[in-house]
């Protein structure tokens, strides 16, 4: 017995000794954190780094089964590409554009690639936890933000012109506007309160998907002669999959964003998480049936989201009923949008726009109502991001559209991505595709 607990106190120990070994002593960090406090820290970043990574087996998911089985391939495809592309350039360019050091501008700059300063222990932004792990924490949220856009422009884009959008506004956009708050630029000089990424991560990919459905134009078949007609996902058991695995990893997002272990603080952010998603729900789910006599599945699991992105800008600052409310509201919202953006010749199959977008910029501005932020500065936040995002996001793919073009042809969308970009099938038998 004494010789088990003798392992499991050596065992214990290994983090701190390896932290004590690679110099990473507290003086050599910040004086007022303890090396235990240090090690802890680090190791609860990492381990929502990890829960980020599940929420893109999550949109995976989610993407896959709110589109037809002829496409499913591209869609995780995509997906795949997405989270390697991500990390890549975000480690080469991207996290230096957005914590470029000392800022309060609008365009900053540290230097290609990784750089932890010359005695390996510089941070970006906080002195609770290594350089490295910043980055990869940071790393997961700039993937994120272009997998929102896949799903909304899934099924009729092109592959090459996807991963050449994708890749350049990862690069560029996304991280030079996350500098204004999170690198502390001119929006973080003014106030502008975004915890999490309501607007910094989640309306990036949801303006940008925007613009790129409207030069996208809809699928064959979904606006006929003035009518609507829904083309339905091929999967409501994989759609449910990625919306709680979504939700699992939303807990190291906002969880995460933290930066700290502190047990108060991140125990208050999964409580306000939570109970903003399941709020979402009930909105969702009464609006649903109200608005379209019965209870919708889709906009239900939509709504789950919508709290999510709702209460992810004030989640550490608004109160626990009122985060409710953000997230009942956030419902609401999201259902209304989807089939408006409907009735306008929106097509967005899985309704990222609606969820990422609109309910970011309602978070947003409700830290600005509950969470005793500044509502005039969080709406000037808002306006200028959403028009950059949208902004640039739209020259992209309108170069693009000039060039490679983005659309498929009439033929392939027919006979499916699947097919014609990538020559198998997710499901087996359900086409015949011959070699030449």
């Amino acid at each position: 017995m004494t010789r088990g607990k003798k392992g499991l106190g050596l065992l214990m120990g290994l983090p701190i000794a390896l932290a004590l070994y690679l110099g990473f002593a507290p003086g050599a960090m910040a004086e007022e954190i303890s090396i235990e406090m240090f090690t802890i820290n680090n190791l609860w970043i990492l381990v929502a780094t990890f829960l980020v990574f599940t929420m893109h087996l999550g949109f995976a998911s989610l993407e896959a089964g709110m589109t037809r089985a002829k496409n499913v391939v591209n869609i995780l495809f995509k997906n795949v590409f997405i989270i390697s592309m991500g990390i890549l350039v975000y480690a080469i360019i991207g996290f230096s554009f957005m914590y470029p050091g000392e800022f309060g501008g609008v365009f900053g700059w540290a230097g290609l690639g990784l750089d932890p300063g010359p005695d390996g222990q510089t941070m970006a932004y906080d002195p609770g936890f290594t350089y490295y792990t910043d980055f990869i924490f940071q790393a997961m949220f700039a993937a994120t933000a272009a997998t929102i856009v896949s799903g909304a422009v899934a099924e009729r884009i092109k592959l090459p012109s996807f991963m050449i959008f994708s890749t350049v506004y990862v690069a560029t956009t996304y991280p030079i506007v996350g500098s204004w708050v999170w690198g502390g630029g001119w929006l973080d000089e003014m106030g502008f309160m975004d915890f999490a990424g309501s607007t910094l991560v989640h309306s990036a990919g949801g303006w940008a998907a925007l613009a790129g459905v409207i030069l996208l134009g809809p699928r064959l078949g979904k606006y006929v002669g003035g009518v609507i007609r829904p083309i339905e996902g091929h999967s409501m058991p994989l759609v449910t999959i990625g919306v709680f695995l979504l939700w699992l990893g939303w807990f190291g997002f906002n969880g995460g964003s933290v930066l700290t272990a502190d047990p108060d603080e991140v125990s208050y952010v999964f409580v306000t998480t939570a109970i903003a998603a399941a709020a979402g729900i009930f909105g969702a789910m009464a609006t649903s049936w109200t608005v379209q006599s019965k209870p919708d599945l889709t906009m239900t699991l939509n709504g789950a989201l919508a709290g999510l992105v709702g209460i992810t800008a004030g989640a550490d600052v608004i109160p626990v009923f009122w985060s409710a409310v953000v997230g009942l509201i956030a419902g609401v919202i999201v259902v209304l949008a989807v089939l408006g953006f409907d009735r306008i010749g929106i097509d967005d199959p899985v309704g990222a726009i609606s969820v990422h977008a609109i309910c970011g910029v309602w978070g947003t501005l409700a830290v600005g109502i509950f969470g005793g932020g500044s509502f005039v500065t969080q709406l000037i936040g808002v306006g200028a991001s959403g028009l950059t995002y949208f902004i640039t996001a739209f020259i992209f793919f309108a170069i693009l559209k000039a060039t490679l073009g983005i659309r498929i042809s009439e033929t392939e969308e027919n006979r499916g991505l699947d097919i014609d970009e990538h020559g198998m099938e997710a499901y087996g038998g359900f086409q015949i595709f011959t070699s030449k």
